[in-house]
């Protein structure tokens, strides 16, 4: 279990801004409460944002997400992977890819696609097994697009609902793309190169876009 409890390259839970973070939010004296702490502090301070450059390393790495302030569920599950681990936790990061049926029209247009590959989760080693946890949309994002937010209770996996608030088919998910001790970002960066073309190449010409409901 070393793996899951050190600082990794892209989970760099050794950073000082990290411990900071996560000493600061981490509440509770068991795993599981402690988990569910760390959880929420990540899923609604930082702002999720999917238009980014990902070219750049820093949008998967959990130092540069917290500097930020935003990040996209990869860089969002690698930051609550990093805390959790400088909270003493062994933490790991999941994959699957996911159909949303309720993007936003502008990024359904620019990624070409409402598949969206290497969806990003955290999974925390609470008692004797893996608890996934999904800390991607904060509650003020989820309030706009009318979608029910994700709640963490530490013993069951929390993962994106099929349905939204007015019971229209929300996510899907598609495939499992395994856990890893630390951000695989050659792979994900080559399946966005191929999923994405457009998206991926518009590097930092990415920001100028907006995630809004439509």
């Amino acid at each position: 279990m070393n793996e899951f409890r050190k600082p990794g390259r892209y989970i760099d839970s050794g950073h000082a801004a990290i411990v900071s973070f996560s000493q600061e939010n981490v509440k509770g004296k068991t795993d599981r409460d402690r988990a569910i702490s760390l959880y929420y502090a990540v899923r609604d301070e930082i702002r999720y944002n999917p238009f980014l450059d990902f070219t750049r390393r820093a949008v998967f790495t959990a130092s540069a997400v917290l500097e930020a302030g935003e990040g996209f569920c990869i860089g969002k599950a690698a930051l609550l992977a990093a805390c959790g681990r400088a909270a003493g936790l062994a933490t790991r990061i999941g994959f699957a890819d996911v159909k949303n049926h309720l993007t936003s029209p502008r990024l359904a247009e620019t990624m070409g696609s409402d598949l969206f590959v290497y969806h990003g989760f955290t999974e925390f080693r609470i008692g004797e097994r893996w608890v996934k946890a999904t800390p991607a949309f904060n509650l003020a994002l989820c309030r706009r697009f009318r979608v029910k937010p994700l709640e963490f209770d530490g013993e069951t996996d929390s993962i994106f609902h099929p349905f939204d608030e007015d019971d229209r088919r929300h996510m899907e998910y598609v495939r499992d793309r395994g856990s890893y001790a630390d951000v695989p970002v050659e792979a994900i960066q080559q399946a966005f190169r191929e999923a994405y073309p457009r998206f991926y190449n518009l590097g930092k010409d990415a920001a100028k876009e907006s995630f809004t409901p439509g």
